[in-house]
Formats: C-alpha cells, structure tokens, sequence
C-alpha cells in the first residue's frame, strides 16, 4: 500500500531533530558505537519510523532483525547477530554479516557495517535481555498488539495468513519470556500528525509527549 504523502511542518520537524540529538549526545554502548534499539510488535511501524528517525539523524545505518532472523528462527537469531555484529562492532571492527532472502529462504550475499557512531536496530526482539547491555536508547513502538497484528496482516495480504499465524505464537511466546516494554527508555506513539514520543521516567506513563513529523502509515 503507498503511504499517504504530506507536507513536513518546522514544528514536527524540531520535535524529530530534538529526539536525534538526544540520541547522538548518548555515551557509546557497544565500543565506539551508540546503538539504538527500536522494539515494537510486528506491524507497529518500526522500520519506517527507524528510516525517518536515521533521516534526522544524518542518514545513519540501520540494521533489520528482519535480516538476522529466518523462517526457522523467528527469534533464535541472538548468537548470529553476536558473532557477526555485535562482537566485531564492539572491537571496533567492521561487521560482517549475510541478509535473510524470506523469499529464497537462503542467506544473501555478504554485507560490510563499519563501525559508526551511531547505529539503529530495529525489530521485534531489539529489546530483548542479550541485546539490552549493548543498547545505549531503546524505544519501545506503543502500538497494541492486535492493532499492530491486524496491520501486518493486512498488509501482506492472505497468501501469508499462515504465517501470521505462526508468528503470533511464536511472538506471544517471545514477549512472554523476554519482553522488552519495561525496560524501554523511550515509548514512540503514532499521532495524527505524526509520532509522539516520551523519554525518561514518565515514559512508561506517556507523559511529556514530543510530536514527531510522519507522512503515511507505518510499514512494518
């Protein structure tokens, strides 16, 4: 589905640049890197708001957990993405790792992540206990979960009904056992005009909103 397009306002454009500077002014987590962590459930608009936070943020990288996982390890992931990019990041070596093809079912080519001073990772699981130590910020996607589910689901389409199906267990599952919203610094919500977000100790009960520009509905 194409997002819906509007026009950008100073207003919610200060608001996103005052977030990427509170990012950037944050103290390295993994080595030379600050990494940023962007939880949420499947379908509450991670990715496109990890691209226009990058965007804001000088067109930092981002790395998909997306591309970490795979069909059989929806969230068995942990070990490669620590053997690939966080140990190598945190030694202040380029990361080598091979993107997921969920088409193909088989790892791609190889890719390059120099370390940088700042990296997001977004996806479900960005919060989870072995990754909180290495995260500088983790913003949290306060999106329902059925709202989110039902958003996902309709934007893939049928043809993938029975794997939402799979993944709904499977995420019950991961939550369950590792959830990630207590422990989240910053909660993210979308707005009419955008996002909202809050940061601190009044995160976890919405207060101090700051409001984010945002020109369509959320992709993933």
């Amino acid at each position: 589905m194409e997002p819906r397009r509007s026009h950008q306002s100073d207003e919610s454009h200060e608001s996103l640049e005052s977030l990427a500077r509170e990012l950037a002014g944050l103290p390295p987590s993994l080595g030379p890197v600050r990494l940023i962590g962007i939880d949420g459930h499947a379908g509450s608009g991670k990715s496109t708001f990890a691209g226009r936070l990058a965007e804001a943020l000088g067109g930092v990288p981002v790395l998909h957990l997306d591309d970490i996982a795979t069909h059989e390890e929806l969230f068995g992931w942990q070990e490669r993405l620590r053997a690939q990019v966080l140990e190598p990041l945190g030694a202040g070596r380029p990361a080598h790792w091979a993107p997921y093809d969920w088409v193909r079912r088989r790892f791609g080519p190889e890719r390059v992540l120099d370390p940088v001073p700042l990296l997001l990772v977004e996806g479900v699981g960005a919060g989870r206990r072995a990754l909180r130590p290495h995260l500088a910020r983790l913003l949290w996607m306060e999106t329902p979960r059925a709202r989110s589910w039902g958003r996902g689901r309709n934007r893939d389409g049928r043809e993938l009904s029975d794997f939402w199906d799979g993944w709904e267990r499977a995420e019950l599952a991961h939550f369950s056992d590792d959830p990630s919203r207590p422990f989240a610094d910053t909660l993210v919500r979308q707005s009419g005009t955008g996002y909202e977000w809050s940061s601190g100790t009044g995160a976890t009960s919405g207060t101090s909103p700051s409001v984010t520009d945002g020109d369509g509905l959320p992709q993933a």
